[in-house]
């Protein structure tokens, strides 16, 4: 077998990560025969076929995906390096950006990166998105951190995920101050309307499972799967909800809302996703480990 033409395997790589030839084609700039032409001159110096083609799209075949495999790894790789060395050349202050599922609670971000407010040696840039965003943009190296409320499987996936539990937020029934009422749940509940998470989270299982127990069917008012949004209608509308403390901690210490009582084994977890990297900077690494030590949270999944 002739020397690998590294070239040619970006240009397969790039191929095989686009929709179509065409749009790989005019993202690298060059015509579609000469990017064919580059494919085939790979494929025929490693004595194989990548491709085949059904239709007016390629597919990968069964070698074309391990080769994809170690082509990812490779610029990956080199994609790494760059990110890091233009991090670590042009000045002293290091940049972290961190990306933030678009759900997640305010006051728990603003919690976490607190500690880089008070660094001199570090800046960062903080990206509200949603779950599929989040993950492209670690893959792509756009980012060096996400934070969720789920751990991310590899399963389905083509990347390994580091998924550390940061923070475990107990969740509570929570209403207006002054009137909780005195005696148990369900009693005293029996008139009172709710705004829920939404019915796809564990939050709301939780809150569902608690209510069977008890026999009590709730008088949902609204579902609303936006954090800060049930923040909110929690302040506002003057019914129950059920979260975490720490969504309304600024509510609850100004006598708006009061805690009335924490669901039983009712948790609100939080991660910081990474990626397997050969270098994780320093400011990534402390800042979870603060969180895990603020949290008191010390394991990982």
């Amino acid at each position: 077998m002739a020397r690998l033409n590294y070239h040619h395997l970006y240009y397969f790589w790039r191929v095989a990560r686009s929709p179509s030839l065409t749009e790989a084609a005019e993202t690298l700039h060059i015509s579609q025969s000469a990017l064919s032409a580059q494919i085939k001159q790979l494929e025929q110096s490693l004595d194989v076929a990548l491709f085949i083609r059904q239709g007016r799209k390629l597919v990968l075949t069964d070698v074309g995906r391990r080769v994809l495999a170690y082509a990812q790894d490779i610029f990956n790789t080199g994609e790494e390096l760059e990110k890091f060395i233009q991090k670590d050349s042009a000045t002293q202050v290091q940049h972290i950006t961190i990306g933030v599922q678009s759900n997640l609670s305010r006051n728990f971000i603003e919690s976490f990166i607190a500690p880089l407010l008070k660094s001199e040696n570090v800046d960062f840039s903080l990206s509200s998105r949603g779950m599929t965003d989040l993950l492209n943009g670690l893959v792509n190296h756009e980012l060096d951190l996400a934070l969720t409320n789920r751990a991310i499987l590899s399963e389905g996936h083509d990347t390994t995920w580091r998924n550390q539990l940061v923070a475990r937020q107990a969740v509570a029934i929570v209403g207006p101050y002054g009137k909780k009422p005195e005696t148990p749940f369900p009693q005293g509940y029996e008139d009172k309307k709710w705004v829920v998470p939404g019915k796809n989270t564990d939050i709301r299982s939780s809150f569902e499972s608690f209510c069977a127990t008890h026999q009590y069917q709730p008088d949902i008012k609204a579902e609303v799967d936006d954090m800060a949004m049930l923040r909110l209608l929690a302040r506002d509308s003057g019914y129950l909800s059920v979260l975490p403390p720490v969504v309304v901690k600024d509510e609850i210490q100004s006598k708006v809302l009061q805690d009335y009582e924490s669901i039983p084994q009712a948790f609100e977890n939080f991660y910081a996703i990474t990626m397997p990297r050969k270098f994780t900077s320093q400011p990534v690494l402390d800042l979870i480990k603060i969180a895990i030590h603020q949290y008191s949270v010390d394991h990982s999944l």
